[in-house]
């Protein structure tokens, strides 16, 4: 009713899902997108894509771009599976040589079986993206963009996926991707952007904006969220501050300080704290994290049955949280914190040290279970 008004007063307000948004990606990178819902992600990628034109600037792209973007888009529940690959291929500019070629390699890699040759309206939305990934990561793309692909699908479609992604890292495919899983991000990612109301809060190294982001997530969650971001020598620091970490220490064998210690060594984090409001059964925690990121072990002192019963303010409490190092070898990080009963954080601290196992023996993943191995031979 605007337009047919004779006042030129405005009865509507912009909305903008996007604002300033600039960056550049290049050839072979992995970039991923982090921000919580209804932050411009998705609406980034479709634009990025060419679904949606943009209000305002350019998107300017080299290369054939295949897009896996939300369930249920570019593919006719009518038609089945088999046909759905085909005619995708085609939209992408492969001749139907090409994708007949590529067809079995894609209905390995999808795993649906005999559902290929059936409608995809009977598809579950597991099975759909299976094949829509698998589709995507085919068609030999130049640039892939993937929002939240692995989402909906079991641990080992996910695993098969992972994979996939580092041989297009080997062939220096350019992937954009948009995931809530910060350990995948943190596994797969060159670069990261967080972005929140429709504008970019941080970008660079995705363990730097990983932290950011969960950061601000936190601090959302608490009553005082307002509160200042306090730096103690970690990339982040949150919480409601009715409690503070003064002291983080890790120590070996022998009570002293330490940043190496030997795989199967005992240690000694040791967390001092003071609290500024009363509180009753607080709760102390540690994560232990690789280099890039992925959460090793962690508990607290609810987990180990271990209850701090009501402090007053001014009180100091010191937890010691003992434990033989059976980690391989390699760099870790640990995060600490003080928390409220219902989980939310008085203070919290990522990485608040940051320390070497080594060891003579090397064993893949994190965990060194030290195997007992027999064995026996026997002639026919």
């Amino acid at each position: 009713m605007e337009f047919l008004r004779l006042s030129k007063a405005k009865l509507h307000s912009d909305f903008w899902a996007l604002r300033d948004v600039s960056f550049a990606v290049e050839r072979g990178q992995f970039l991923a997108l982090l921000g919580p819902n209804g932050c411009g992600k998705s609406t980034l990628l479709q634009i990025v894509s060419g679904i949606l034109q943009p209000t305002s600037g350019r998107v300017v792209s080299r290369g054939r771009i295949a897009a896996l973007l939300e369930l249920g888009a570019g593919f006719n529940p009518e038609f089945t599976g088999r046909e759905n690959v085909m005619i995708n291929g085609e939209l992408l500019g492969l001749d139907r040589a090409a994708m007949t070629a590529a067809l079995p390699r894609i209905e390995e890699f999808a795993g649906i079986g005999a559902f290929i040759d059936r409608p995809v309206k009977e598809y579950s939305s597991g099975m759909y993206v299976r094949l829509a990934f698998s589709t995507a990561i085919h068609v030999d793309p130049e640039i892939l963009i993937v929002d939240e692909a692995l989402a909906v699908g079991d641990a080992a479609f996910a695993n098969r996926c992972i994979r996939k992604f580092h041989e297009l890292r080997e062939a220096r495919t350019t992937v954009l991707f948009v995931s809530h899983d910060m350990g995948l991000v943190k596994q797969l990612a060159d670069r990261a952007i967080f972005l929140s109301n429709g504008s970019i809060q941080a970008e660079g190294d995705p363990k730097t904006v990983v932290d950011r982001y969960i950061a601000s997530v936190l601090e959302r969650q608490i009553a005082e969220s307002t509160a200042p971001e306090r730096s103690a020598g970690a990339h982040h620091r949150h919480g409601d501050r009715s409690s503070e970490i003064l002291e983080v220490k890790l120590l070996n064998e022998s009570g002293e300080d330490c940043v190496t210690v030997e795989s199967g060594q005992a240690v000694v984090i040791r967390v001092r704290s003071r609290f500024h409001r009363p509180q009753n059964d607080p709760m102390v925690g540690i994560l232990i994290r690789t280099r890039i990121g992925m959460e090793v072990y962690g508990t607290n002192t609810r987990v180990e049955g271990v209850e701090l019963g009501a402090c007053s303010p001014g009180d100091e409490l010191l937890v010691e949280f003992r434990f033989d190092t059976w980690l391989t070898p390699q760099q870790y990080s640990l995060t600490v914190a003080t928390q409220n009963s219902d989980g939310t954080s008085q203070d919290w601290i990522d990485d608040a040290i940051v320390f070497d196992v080594i060891a003579l023996r090397h064993a893949a993943g994190v965990a060194d279970l030290r195997a007992d191995v027999r064995w026996s031979r026997s002639k026919p």
